[in-house]
């Protein structure tokens, strides 16, 4: 299992950390023991004093596949979940600033947080997937399918040219505007329109 983000797939959130909007899908990848479902809790790190949530809408592949054209590329997901990209945002800003790799800010254990899948048949791609994120009960994150600068389709067809794509494997498609930092205490919670799909708890 495959674990595929993107960045910078929201111009506002692009913007709001100074980084230019990109004219081609910006991939990372985390590692399998990332992963972290079921309700379980985040445990902040002792390497880092400034933990940012990203909320995101994650697609799961349901088939293998190679070079899939974009056109084909609705036929290899069928489910959609909430997730959370973590992110040590202190050590990527060292680390871009020596233009180095930040895998170390963004592959860490439990920083990719799973929600609940929910059928693709309940949703309406076209009319776009409208998701938010609370913090302590506050709103945080809002976002919407449609305002995804690289669509779902499109990310497939990207990823699938480098990369082959397993079953199971989970693409992380990118956060809106809104990321900020979480404490020891904080309640994450991620919906779709009004359904509650994932939770997670910062320790």
């Amino acid at each position: 299992m495959k674990i595929f983000c993107v960045g910078r797939n929201y111009s506002e959130h692009a913007k709001e950390l100074n980084n230019a909007v990109p004219e081609s899908p910006v991939i990372f990848m985390k590692p399998a023991t990332a992963l972290l479902k079921d309700g379980a809790p985040f445990y902040y790190p002792e390497f880092s004093k400034s933990i940012h949530y990203e909320c995101e809408l994650v697609v799961k592949i349901n088939k293998n596949g190679k070079n899939i054209q974009e056109k084909f590329a609705h036929k290899y997901f069928d489910e959609i979940a909430l997730g959370i990209d973590f992110t040590a945002r202190d050590i990527q800003n060292n680390l871009k600033a020596k233009g180095l790799p930040w895998e170390l800010a963004k592959g860490f254990d439990g920083s990719a947080v799973l929600g609940i899948f929910m059928p693709i048949e309940n949703l309406s791609l076209e009319k776009g997937i409208h998701f938010s994120l609370k913090k302590n009960d506050a709103v945080v994150q809002q976002g919407n399918s449609n305002d995804m600068i690289f669509s779902i389709e499109k990310i497939i067809a990207f990823v699938s040219a480098y990369f082959t794509l397993q079953k199971g494997d989970l693409i992380y498609t990118g956060t809106p505007a809104g990321v900020g930092e979480v404490t020891i205490g904080d309640k994450l919670e991620a919906f779709i329109e009004k359904q509650l799909l994932m939770s997670c708890d910062i320790k």
